[in-house]
């Protein structure tokens, strides 16, 4: 088994500033992702990061982009796309957080959703750095409002899911657009093809980096089943949120309209709850992002699409109210909890209807949750016919 490289920030050859902010963040020992991948980076290499999600990637690039900057240059010298509004916006976050001690620095983040006239008002400020969804950065290229031609370092994060989105045209054409001697760096909780025909036809002898999932990196989530009928649902759900065991919860429901719903019931019975999904204006999903993280309601509800990207630290539950229809989903949904080295659990309503999709969901993920039940009473009990909570 490969060893895990561990590495003190204060260890590596960073700036004063960059090690100030990393210390400032919480942080004094790399990730195994940046252990491998900063050194990497800062030597000019290409590179193709294969790690799981929660494991400091923005850190392993966003500390040698912040490294290599020309302060005194205008241009743009650093790029970062990602597949969604959510994402981008807290890379942009992290950069920030980064170079919180070097004046000067700037950075534009563009995305879909937002008034153009304000992205506009951020490139006339001559930002080195841009983090951007594809589509909304290809608009400014063709509207004449950046240049990409002198870009040193381009990042691809969440590559295989931005380009199962469809974005594989957006991003050649962005890509095309850059020097050809830019250092290219692909992030990607997986491998596919298209991640693949990337890397052949635009790295330059890249350097694969491979993070497995062990318990070292792996979010430390116990996953629980609980078998139930359709009707019974909601009821199960206001059960496990009347345990008072957890503070920050995020439940998942398949389609925007049951998540507006299920909303607006637990809102009318006095739940601290509030929705995310993929028809809210972007301004209206960052003020519930916002109020959610700042613990202003504790129940987040959202779709997988609105949920991709969002990044709490302490969510303490994820419920799957409704079995995601693809296998990763799963992974992304209970991904959000267990982070930053915390404990997570994961609960899942599951129907009879549902049992084959769940097996194949199991299959994918190679995990055997607990499994859990309400007796006639009414009661949640393991299978030792014990409560699962204690004083309820």
């Amino acid at each position: 088994m490969e060893e895990i490289i561990t590495m003190k920030f204060t260890e590596a050859d960073l700036s004063e500033e960059i090690v100030k902010a990393v210390a400032k963040m919480g942080f004094t020992e790399m990730t195994p992702v940046q252990a491998k991948t900063l050194p990497l980076m800062m030597e000019g290499r290409d590179v193709i990061a294969i790690a799981p999600t929660g494991t400091g990637k923005t850190c392993a690039f966003g500390i040698p982009m912040l490294e290599y900057i020309n302060l005194n240059d205008k241009r743009v010298q650093e790029l970062v796309l990602a597949p969604t509004r959510e994402l981008s916006l807290q890379i942009t976050e992290e950069l920030r957080a980064l170079s919180r001690y070097i004046p000067g620095v700037r950075i534009a983040c563009l995305y879909g959703g937002q008034p153009i006239v304000k992205q506009i008002n951020q490139l006339k400020q001559n930002p080195q750095i841009i983090v951007a969804t594809p589509g909304r950065l290809l608009d400014h290229m063709n509207r004449g409002n950046v240049r990409l031609d002198s870009v040193h370092t381009m990042v691809l994060d969440e590559a295989d899911e931005m380009l199962n989105m469809g974005f594989v045209k957006d991003v050649t054409k962005i890509i095309e657009a850059t020097p050809s001697d830019r250092e290219l760096v692909l992030f990607s909780a997986t491998t596919n093809q298209d991640v693949m025909t990337i890397a052949w036809k635009y790295q330059q002898d890249p350097v694969e980096v491979v993070i497995p999932a062990t318990k070292e990196n792996r979010p430390q989530i116990t996953q629980y089943v609980i078998n139930t009928e359709r009707e019974n649902k909601y009821e199960n759900l206001l059960y496990l949120l009347d345990s008072d065991q957890y503070q920050r919860v995020m439940v998942f429901v398949n389609t925007k309209d049951m998540t507006q719903r299920l909303c607006k019931r637990l809102k009318d019975a006095g739940y601290p709850a509030d929705c995310l999904h993929g028809d809210m204006r972007q301004s209206a999903r960052n003020q519930v992002m916002e109020a959610y993280r700042k613990g202003r309601f504790q129940i987040l509800l959202a779709t997988d699409v609105a949920a991709r990207g969002i990044d709490v630290d302490d969510v303490e539950a994820v419920i799957n109210y409704d079995l995601p229809n693809e296998n990763e989903y799963y992974l992304h949904r209970i991904g959000r909890t267990g982070r930053a080295k915390r404990q997570g659990v994961a609960f899942t309503l599951l129907t009879y209807t549902e049992s084959v999709r769940f097996d194949a969901i199991l299959k994918y993920i190679m995990a055997q949750p607990v499994p859990l039940k309400f007796n006639d009473m009414g009661i949640l009990v393991n299978e030792d016919e014990e409560p699962f909570f204690e004083d309820m």
